[in-house]
């Protein structure tokens, strides 16, 4: 037993049961897309004050947390265009979106898809350019030619990662539990197919960047040494209306200095109220 503010639920969503969690109903509403490889939970330690005047839904998209998979669905353009039906499932218009690590390129391409449907975007830590390098163990996870190892070992991988990610930030019991679960047996190599497209989808994704208008705060912790910096300053010189914020934080800054993540993304909610670009 535990007392944790989330309480997972389904829904079915194209065919897919989709895991998702929510706070109390609220007039604005904003979407949070899970990072990679977590779940839901890892919006724990910023839901209280995310929540306290906006109704938030946190979303593991297909093939990730403990949502059902597809590989048809398991690109950025495609979990961008998905976010979309998640969205019309929950009979939510328009929302905010906050996307860390892999949501920042489903968030992209969602909005470029449907720009009119978010009032804002908030997104960091997530691979952006083809041509910028990734750190470890991300960029092994992406060119590795055999996948076979991680379907043989995702405990081994799951453990390493969670360990070195979050030493100083020990995770509670439940949390690594879930996350644990979420990409047991099969599923983390599966829900390798989503990066293993980067080298693609993050060019097509580059073409559309000087259209996209919806307003963008680019959150790129420091000391990532998963997604360098470099990859927020790429999407800050391309996107015409948003704003680069690099923060003294590891990759996993939502967990590690959550006050400071959850302020940021405040901070954007308010100013951006509306969007009308409809």
């Amino acid at each position: 037993m535990n007392n944790s503010p989330i309480n997972p639920k389904t829904i079915t969503v194209d065919g897919l049961t989709v895991r998702y969690a929510e706070s109390e109903q609220r007039d604005t509403h904003a979407l949070l897309l899970s990072p990679w490889p977590e779940s839901v939970y890892a919006f724990e330690p910023t839901w209280a004050e995310l929540a306290a005047d906006v109704h938030i839904v946190a979303v593991d998209l297909p093939g990730f947390g403990q949502s059902q998979g597809r590989p048809d669905v398991l690109t950025p353009r495609t979990a961008g265009a998905f976010v979309h039906r998640i969205l019309d499932a929950l009979g939510l218009d328009q929302v905010h979106i906050v996307g860390p690590d892999i949501g920042t390129s489903a968030s992209l391409f969602a909005a470029a898809q449907q720009p009119g449907r978010f009032h804002s975007v908030v997104i960091g830590s997530g691979g952006a350019s083809a041509d910028l390098e990734l750190g470890e163990p991300l960029a092994g996870w992406v060119s590795d030619p055999d996948i076979t190892w991680y379907e043989q070992n995702a405990h081994t991988v799951m453990k390493a990662t969670l360990d070195n990610i979050f030493p100083a930030v020990p995770l509670a019991d439940h949390v690594r539990e879930d996350y644990l679960a979420s990409y047991a047996g099969r599923r983390f190599a599966e829900s390798m197919r989503y990066v293993r497209t980067y080298p693609t989808e993050l060019r097509a994704l580059e073409q559309m960047l000087p259209d996209i208008r919806t307003p963008v705060r680019i959150i790129a912790p420091e000391r990532d040494q998963v997604v360098p910096p470099a990859h927020g300053e790429f999407l800050a010189a391309r996107l015409p209306n948003s704003s680069l914020d690099i923060v003294d934080a590891g990759h996993f800054i939502w967990e590690e200095a959550p006050k400071p993540y959850a302020s940021l993304v405040l901070d954007w909610w308010d100013r951006h109220h509306t969007n009308t670009e409809r």
